[in-house]
């Protein structure tokens, strides 16, 4: 009882303590930070490859951003990113007054914030030409020695090689940015055939922000070239992107990859096997996106049926969505269901009539060309 007693009066003394501790008049109103936790976006894996959710193209104060490098970092982690690049202008730095310049000096600043929260960060630089040609993300440059920084057209050619020569993964940014602004721009123009030609231009960014370029699309499909989508950010993601309501996510490129890792990620690029994701859209290679969607959504048995005043049987079934992507569907062929909402994480009821074998579906929330969304076939 005394070893009891003992306790009881230690206890009540560091109770005591704690509270002459915290009672120096400031009530704290902790419970209205902002909750810091990192969302999960849950997508399952394809065909054993790991899918990644990456943003390959964005801006801080060391060119025309609005927001320090770390910032970028923490908005990756919040919302459930795995990989991103700062791509800095080469040749346009308006802060440069107010900042050290330098297009990796992001990369330099925010590199150990990163790794702190399992971020991969990559090293990228964006090839800022007047448009046309155009401007072009480079990844995975070494270093930002020899860069072009002068926008003269005749150096063009020469900017391009610069990153080349770091043996950069390029990709050529919005095509269709100044479409009603500059005559011909968004257009499959000699300079970018001569890149695709020479084997220095390796994938699209088909969508941009808030643009979906269709254009690109096609161009990706018929010439090979890998599907990309990335935010371009400026400013902060939230002021942006209406992210607080549900399903709504930034812009960004899925990338199946063998691992976690930049060696995987630039596997992956290289093989296009690659998905542009903005919110309740896909975008892509129709053998990636159908893999993805087969990956996600599941039909399981008929568990009821039920005879009409006509005496024709019908079937229920309960489709399921084991992701948090977004599936919308139409039906093209078979007697079921009309339509069909998959949203994320969730399952609906649909209904065949007995004899069916299975139903075909659009899925128009998807694009495999700019005209064109993915059929699915669904076995009964």
């Amino acid at each position: 009882m005394k070893k009891l007693g003992v306790l009881l009066a230690f206890a009540s003394l560091c109770s005591y303590l704690g509270q002459a501790q915290t009672d120096d008049g400031i009530m704290r109103l902790n419970e209205f930070r902002y909750q810091k936790k990192r969302e999960i976006i849950t997508i399952p894996n394809v065909n054993g490859l790991q899918v990644l959710k990456c943003d390959f193209h964005m801006h801080t104060v060391f060119t025309d951003g609005h927001v320090w490098p770390n910032v970028r970092v923490q908005e990756a982690w919040k919302e459930g990113l795995d990989v991103i690049s700062f791509t800095e202008h080469v040749e346009y730095t308006p802060h440069q007054a107010d900042v050290k310049p330098g297009n990796l000096r992001s990369y330099e600043l925010a590199k150990n914030m990163a790794d702190e929260n399992n971020i991969l960060l990559i090293k990228g630089t964006e090839v800022t030409r007047n448009t046309p040609p155009g401007h072009f993300n480079a990844l995975f440059i070494d270093n930002d020695k020899h860069l072009v920084a002068d926008r003269a057209n005749a150096l063009d050619e020469e900017a391009i090689q610069a990153v080349i020569d770091q043996n950069a993964f390029v990709f050529w940014n919005h095509p269709g940015w100044k479409a009603t602004q500059i005559e011909g721009s968004y257009e499959w123009i000699p300079f970018v055939e001569k890149m695709y030609q020479e084997k220095k231009l390796h994938g699209i960014e088909v969508v941009n922000g808030f643009g979906f370029h269709k254009k690109a699309l096609d161009w990706a499909l018929d010439r090979d070239l890998t599907v990309i989508g990335n935010t371009d950010i400026h400013n902060l993601i939230a002021h942006d992107y209406d992210i607080e309501r549900k399903g709504v996510h930034r812009t960004m490129t899925l990338v199946m990859a063998e691992d976690r890792s930049t060696t995987a990620i630039r596997e992956a690029l290289e093989r296009g096997r690659t998905i542009a994701w903005s919110s309740n859209y896909l975008f892509g290679k129709e053998e990636h996106i159908k893999d993805l969607f087969h990956a996600c959504v599941s039909l399981g048995s008929a568990y009821h049926s039920k005879k009409n005043a006509q005496g024709v049987v019908t079937n229920y079934y309960e489709l399921s969505n084991q992701s948090d992507l977004y599936f919308e569907l139409h039906l093209k062929s078979g007697k079921g269901t009309k339509k069909v909402t998959l949203f994320p994480s969730s399952s609906q009821i649909i209904t065949a009539q007995e004899g069916e074998s299975e139903l075909t579906y659009e899925v128009v929330s998807t694009y495999i060309r700019s005209d064109k969304h993915l059929e699915v076939k669904l076995g009964l």
